[in-house]
């Protein structure tokens, strides 16, 4: 999901779907780990993705005060 599509969620969300992207990227970093993981590019996108929905979801909160 791009920066536009995160726009697009409330703050309900974006709390949820970051949650849910923690646990995805710990569940590769299991793979990585176990040597399951076929590309190493995974980590740094859902890592990326996270970082985004975290920037989006700030700025929605500071917004409301």
């Amino acid at each position: 999901m791009s920066g536009s599509g995160f726009r697009d969620l409330s703050t309900e969300e974006l709390s949820a779907k970051a949650l849910e992207l923690r646990g995805e990227l710990f569940n590769v970093q299991i793979k990585k780990a176990t040597g399951q993981l076929e590309s190493t590019a995974k980590l740094r996108e859902l890592r990326r993705q996270i970082a985004r929905a975290e920037t989006i979801l700030g700025e929605k909160r500071g917004a409301k005060q």
